[in-house]
Parts: C-alpha cells; structure tokens; sequence
C-alpha cells in the first residue's frame, strides 16, 4: 500500500521503516528543517545538546526495534553505562544519594538510610520485575483490538495482585513499605517519567523502578540525536522517502457511505471503525516556499499530537474525541528547558542528577494548580561526564529540566537570556539551586552558552497540546486500553503512533507504538511483539554510515 506518515520524530521514523521493510511504499512528512521532533539537536560554540530525550532504559525494547530492522543494537549504537546510574540531591539533606547498576549496591544504600529497607527493596524489585515481564508479555505490544490476549491463563491468574495495584497510587504503594522521605522519592519519581505524579500513578508502574535499580541506565555515545539518525538512515535504506520542511494542513478524505468497512487498492480491509464515516486518502501540505501540495495515500500515520491532529488536520464530524472528551484530559506537565554550556569542569554532578524539593505535595500540587513550584524540583543532564563530543575539552554540557504547568502563556525561551521573562526566571532560579544543593557557587558565572525552551516553544513547534512536554499523563483514565487508541474511529485507513496514543510516552514507547501500527495493519491482534524475519547480513552497513 501507499502509506503517508506525518510526523519524522522517533516514533514517525520508526513507523515509516518498519511499514517500508513490511513491503509498503512510504514516504514521511515532517515539518521542521530536521528530523528528531522532540529527540531534536542543537549546537553552538562547540556544546552540543540533546533538546529531549537522556535516559536510555527498556533496552530489550530497543533490541527488537533493531532487530526487525534488520540489524542490532550491538551494530548501530555504542552504549556506556554512566556510574552511578544516577544522583539524587534532597533539599534539607547535606550529600547526595547515588544510584548505582547494580542492584546489591543499592539494597546496601537503601539499608544505610533505613535500617530493614535493603530487605524490602528487595521484594519491591522482585515484584517490580515481575509487573515489568507481566507487561512484556501482556500489555505493552497490544493493540487491544481483541479482548482475547488479556483473557489468558497468565493474565487471568495474575489479577488477584494486579487489581490492588491499579486501585493503588504509586505513593501510598511506597509509603506503606518505606519511612524515609528519600527512599520514597527514588521510589516515586518515576511516575514523573510518565508524565505524572506518584500520587495520581497507578501502584502498578513501580514497574518502573527495576529499569533503573536493577536493570541499570545506558547512554549512546553520540547523544540521542545520534540514535535519530541511526533510526532515520535504517528507514531510508528500507526504501522511505523523508521529506522535511513540510508542513501538514490536512488529511485528506473521500466518504463511504454506510459499508461495514473500506478496502485499500489491492481489496483488503482497511483498519479502522467498523462503520466510517469517510477513509484517508492522503495529505494536503506546503514547503518551505509556501507551495501547496497533496500526497495521495491508501493509508494515512500520524506520528504528531494527537490533540493537533484531531484539532487541526480534521473536520469536527472525523474527529474521534469531542472537545468535551479532551477537556477532561490531563496533558501532563510541561517543562522549562535551560541549555548551558559551562566553562571548567563541574564534578559535584553525574551524568544524571535529580533535585528534590521537600514538600512534594506542594510541588505536583502547583502543577495541577496551573502554578510554577517555588522551589521546583529539578532534573540536570551532564552528558559531558560521559561523552567527551558533546563538549569543548575541559568544559561541561548541562541540560537542566523543570517541570511546570502545561501552559503555553508561560512563555517561550529563547538564547543568551531573550526568552520570556517568567521562562528565563525559571531557568535562573534552577541554576541557583544547582548551584547551591551541589556546592558548585560560581556557576551562573560560567555559563558560556545558553538557550531556554518554554511550554510556549512546545505548543508552537511541536504543536503540543497545552504546551505538554511529554505527552497525557499515565493516569489510571489515560493508561492501557484507556489511553488514545492507534486507529481512528471515524476513519477508515487513519493510524496513529507516538506518546500521545498507546502504548504511552517515552522513546521505548514511541519505538512500541511503530509496531503497533504495522500489528493493526497486519490485522495482528495478539500480544506478543512481531517475529523477527531472518535476514542475514541486512542493514550492515547503517553502523559505519
């Protein structure tokens, strides 16, 4: 079939390779001048930053992906294990608090803050991992177009302990096994990852915590625009065209009356309701001059916002969500970026480093309140620990991230200080609590280089619903089943990928979201990830490229 994919961030490159090694014709429309959506890239002065994405976890996820493409992780990527995994600085606390790869050394720090806590973190992993295998298996590669995969044996037999877990918030699962404020922030946090707060996640998603306490966290050498690229030139190889500086305005459609289902050119069935209203037949864009064009297509992916798509690439009656449905969604939170590009070396920081506020209740609180925390907790990257590319020699790459309301009023960032005032005024006040938690006071004075992103860069250039950073929080409402489904109900032949639908945010997800596509085309209604054709010596020259 045709197959038109909108959208060239990793979920969108991923989709467009893998319909292609599937045996369709596709070529890929993305927007901006380059590829990566919000795994995007920008450099000055000889700092090189990642503009999203940092934590390469689920690397199985990333194994298959490859796999399918028809080459490994091993060939394409580098991966180095930062040590410790991660650090964790709390406000009111003198030292911080290292995560490490191995799991042992973590149940030994866990029991040096709370004597007994190494013993029950140890049951917490154990069920952690269990949860984690139980949504391999069960949940993360459905489309669930059928009930049938949920009704099996195993699934059936596990819902005396899923159940508790899904009426449960991630806090109240952790408070009920650990005292210490600390232990229960490491445990907590990820529901932030998700696009959350652990009060709000579901208990269930302390799956989480074995991907970073007992499975570890890599880092491709090269930074994730690098894995862009990689994921880009396999979709070019498989035969996609990638066309850039091309902007959808609408999807295109004829109607179908009242048939039980539409068919594409070769007569099989298009997904899609049972029922349409109409079927994709391709796109309306324009280039970088301004040109009008149109793309025809049997089939039509978005890999954008959903809440963008929906919005404004279709008429009210094709729109799958009513904007009363949308208003009852939470976007999850956004964000205030601060790139920096610091002079010296800064090694009170890890590769990875989290700052956390005391008063989490006040600090989530804020967020869904439409208020910017103060303090906030804050997240920075030092890549630059690591990558020795990413930085001048002697210098070090900083990407601080702040999490605020998803609002786009407050504000875009901008370079050297000419964002918004409330944007760089967020920026300023994380600098000065990096500054002072990690003991490093003279470094706003070495900031060489500085860029800030804003909700209102997320809303206009990412067309991001309500200037989100991630994508729907993973509420109980907004998780599995419930999350924005990959197949239109209005339109035949219309699919979706990314972390606006299922399976959910994150690049591991965004990489399951590409397989659930070509699952729904293929009319694969299991749970299981696809087989990995046999192949050899495909794709082997993507690693030297």
């Amino acid at each position: 079939m045709r197959v038109v994919v909108v959208g060239g961030g990793i979920a969108g490159l991923a989709t467009a390779g893998l319909l292609a090694r599937d045996g369709h014709e596709v070529e890929l429309l993305e927007r901006h001048d380059a590829l990566g959506g919000r795994a995007g890239s920008w450099e000055r002065d000889g700092f090189r930053f990642d503009t999203g994405p940092s934590w390469y976890l689920m690397p199985e996820v990333f194994d298959h992906f490859f796999a399918l493409m028809g080459t490994s992780t091993a060939e394409v990527l580098d991966l180095v294990a930062p040590e410790p995994a991660y650090r964790v600085l709390f406000e009111g606390h003198d030292g911080p608090f290292d995560v490490a790869r191995d799991r042992a050394a973590n149940v030994a720090a866990f029991e040096a803050v709370e004597p007994g806590a190494g013993a029950r973190l140890e049951r917490y992993l154990d069920s952690s991992g269990d949860a984690y295998d139980m949504a391999l298996r069960h949940f993360l590669y459905t489309t669930f177009a059928s009930w049938r995969p949920l009704a099996s044996r195993e699934v059936v037999g596990a819902l005396p302990r899923l159940a508790p877990l899904l009426g449960r918030s991630l806090e109240g699962f952790v408070a009920s096994r650990f005292d210490d404020v600390r232990l229960r922030q490491v445990l907590g946090y990820p529901a932030v990852f998700l696009g959350s707060s652990p009060d709000r996640t579901p208990a269930l998603y302390h799956l989480m915590s074995s991907l970073d306490l007992d499975g570890g966290v890599r880092y491709p050498r090269g930074g994730f625009a690098h894995l862009v690229d990689v994921v880009a030139r396999l979709a070019a190889q498989a035969g996609v065209t990638l066309r850039t500086g091309a902007r959808v305005t609408a999807i295109t459609t004829s109607a179908v009356g009242a048939r039980p289902g539409d068919h594409d050119r070769t007569g099989a069935p298009l997904p899609g309701p049972r029922r349409p209203r109409a079927r994709a037949t391709g796109v309306r864009w324009t280039d970088a001059d301004g040109a009008a064009h149109r793309t025809a297509a049997d089939v039509v992916v978005t890999a954008a916002d959903l809440h963008h798509v929906e919005q404004d690439l279709l008429p009210p009656r094709l729109r799958s969500r009513s904007d009363r449905s949308w208003s009852r969604r939470d976007p999850g939170p956004g964000g205030v970026l601060a790139m920096l590009g610091v002079r010296g070396r800064v090694p009170e920081l890890a590769h990875h480093n989290l700052f956390f506020t005391a008063d989490w209740a006040e600090n989530f609180g804020a967020i869904r309140a439409g208020r910017v925390p103060r303090p906030a907790s804050a997240y920075v990257c030092a890549p630059s620990r690591t990558d020795p590319t990413v930085a001048p020699d002697g210098d070090e790459n900083l990407f601080v991230l702040v999490p605020v309301p998803a609002d786009p009023a407050i504000g875009r960032g901008g370079v050297d200080g000419t964002g918004d005032a409330l944007v760089e005024e967020i920026a300023d006040a994380a600098v000065d609590q990096v500054a002072r938690w990690a003991g490093v006071p003279d470094l706003a004075e070495r900031v060489a280089v500085r860029r800030t992103v804003g909700p209102g860069d997320f809303a206009t250039d990412l067309a991001s619903w309500s200037g989100g950073m991630l994508g729907p929080a993973h509420t109980l409402r907004q998780s599995a089943m419930l999350r924005g489904s990959n197949v239109s109900s209005k339109v035949a032949g219309l699919l979706h990928a990314g972390g606006t639908t299922i399976p959910g945010v994150g690049l591991p997800m965004c990489l399951i979201s590409a397989e659930l596509v070509v699952k729904r085309l293929r009319g694969d209604t299991g749970a299981a990830p696809l087989p990995v054709p046999s192949e050899p010596g495909a794709a082997r020259a993507v690693a030297g490229a």
